[in-house]
């Protein structure tokens, strides 16, 4: 991946953060009229806010994806059996599933919705098993376990300071969902990235000038 890739990956993933962060933030402004940082009377300028904060979300999740590409490598590096790290990204998801499960039992009186501390966890599992099913279809059945690790786990990690405080549903819904729509828009676009990288490698004639 050269530099003018990583620079559109860079910013297409805080732009989306962006939109993700906006859209969610309206739909909550518009059930919840206290959501907002200074009410349904200025919707321009919390959009605004928004989508800085969104744009925040899209920078802080691409650290979290770069930093999962290096954990890959040294595990596969140090492991040298794929089977085994995939084996180890499937149990370390299951653990997460039930962990986070757990965490947001244990907060469950400040949520007021006792239903939360297992729909949550589901509606994660169920969105990144989706993202990795796609996933598999673009590229090759070894993907789904290290996209399902990825999307839960690392997203889970990234929404951590929602998670592990005093937060209500709101706050974790408004961190959690821009945060997986950056990591599944940046893993969806890895491999089309890698791929043109390979062909523009290993196939010199199709980017030559015809003669003229």
């Amino acid at each position: 991946m050269n530099l003018r890739k990583w620079f559109f990956l860079f910013w297409s993933t805080a732009a989306v953060g962006a939109v993700v962060t906006i859209i969610i933030g309206t739909i909550m402004q518009w059930t919840d009229a206290s959501f907002g940082f200074m009410g349904l009377e200025a919707a321009g300028f919390n959009a605004l806010m928004m989508a800085l904060v969104g744009l925040m979300f899209g920078v802080f999740s691409q650290m979290g994806f770069f930093a999962y590409l290096t954990l890959n490598y040294i595990a596969l590096s140090v492991l040298r059996k794929k089977y085994l790290w995939n084996a180890l990204q499937a149990y370390t998801t299951l653990f997460a599933i039930g962990g986070m499960g757990y965490i947001l039992y244990q907060n469950r009186e400040a949520f007021q919705n006792n239903w939360l501390f297992w729909v949550l966890p589901l509606a994660l599992a169920a969105a990144s098993w989706m993202v990795s099913y796609f996933k598999v279809k673009q590229t090759n059945n070894g993907a789904f376990i290290p996209t399902l690790f990825l999307l839960f786990v690392v997203t889970m990690l990234e929404a951590w300071p929602t998670l592990s405080g005093e937060s209500n549903p709101t706050a974790i819904v408004f961190m959690m969902v821009p945060l997986f729509a950056c990591n599944a828009y940046q893993i969806m676009w890895l491999h089309r990235l890698l791929r043109k990288d390979t062909t523009e490698t290993t196939d010199p004639a199709a980017n030559a000038k015809p003669a003229v």
